[in-house]
């Protein structure tokens, strides 16, 4: 619990994260409640096209006379669960890779490192284009593509932070009284060496809403779901005409991608003290 609330201080010290937290809880409560609160389908043409803002509808229509409201609404839900979940298996991914190559290193460190350089060689983003080209545009793709691309960066973190602890006295201790490998790895290093990979998971999420709207505006989205990248890319064709059509989800990427920055700042303060005393 001292732990905890050492944590929840520092955290709090830090008014950008705690801002930060804040916008992000909104973009959350926006996602999981919206569609109740506002129950109009995004793909359903409402009125005219490209009505402006503060007219019929708060935030106008698009080329095909869609609500842009109700696709900031849809959409939201659908970054969101891109980003958190190709974040949560990237960071599975690459803790596994990372642990198993810091704890025992020798041969198993150059397999699995020569394996994570070679990704790292491929410009992400080319990579994910390509993974989605060649496999059909549905979120389970795009979301195992943006893992694919982001894994890697985890396992080099994770790697470090297990060699430096692989050697120190409580990991000696374990291997003198017959504690095995799995549960050294797991139970006793994991949690020393989770804070800063927590950290760059968190800062993720952010490149992964980027990376799925930079696919959805090369029309590489699910065309079955609207997202705020796929609202960008329809846009796109008419940015003269209709500026706010790419303006408002363009707005909404950036304040969600800054609050998420902004938040694995602080926690990386917050986990991390001594970092930022030097």
């Amino acid at each position: 619990m001292s732990f905890l609330r050492a944590f929840w201080l520092r955290f709090r010290n830090n008014r950008a994260a705690v801002g930060g937290a804040v916008v992000l809880g909104l973009v959350v409560l926006l996602a999981l409640t919206g569609p109740l609160l506002y129950p109009v389908d995004p793909f359903d043409m409402v009125g005219q096209p490209f009505t402006p803002p503060f007219a019929r509808f708060l935030l106008g229509t698009d080329v095909a006379g869609r609500d842009i409201l109700a696709g900031i609404i849809h959409g939201a839900r659908v970054s969101l669960l891109i980003g958190i979940l190709a974040s949560l298996v990237a960071t599975v991914v690459g803790v596994a890779f990372g642990a198993l190559a810091g704890y025992y290193g020798g041969r198993i460190d150059d397999v699995l490192m020569r394996s994570t350089e070679f990704f790292l060689t491929i410009p992400s983003f080319v990579l994910a284009v390509v993974l989605v080209a060649i496999f059909s545009p549905t979120v389970v793709n795009i979301t195992i593509a943006i893992a694919i691309v982001s894994w890697p960066s985890v396992a080099r973190l994770a790697r470090g932070e297990f060699i430096a602890h692989r050697d120190r006295e409580y990991v000696q201790g374990c291997r003198a009284i017959g504690m095995p490998d799995w549960e050294i790895i797991i139970l006793q290093i994991m949690p020393n060496a989770l804070p800063p990979v927590i950290v760059v998971a968190s800062l993720m999420v952010a490149t992964a809403i980027l990376t799925e709207s930079g696919l959805s505006f090369l029309g590489l989205g699910d065309p079955n779901l609207v997202s705020w990248g796929y609202m960008i890319g329809v846009a796109r064709t008419v940015l003269r005409v209709a500026p706010w059509m790419a303006a408002i989800p363009g707005l909404m990427i950036l304040v969600t991608v800054l609050a998420i920055n902004l938040v694995g700042e602080g926690l990386n303060d917050a986990l991390n003290p001594r970092l930022k005393q030097r």
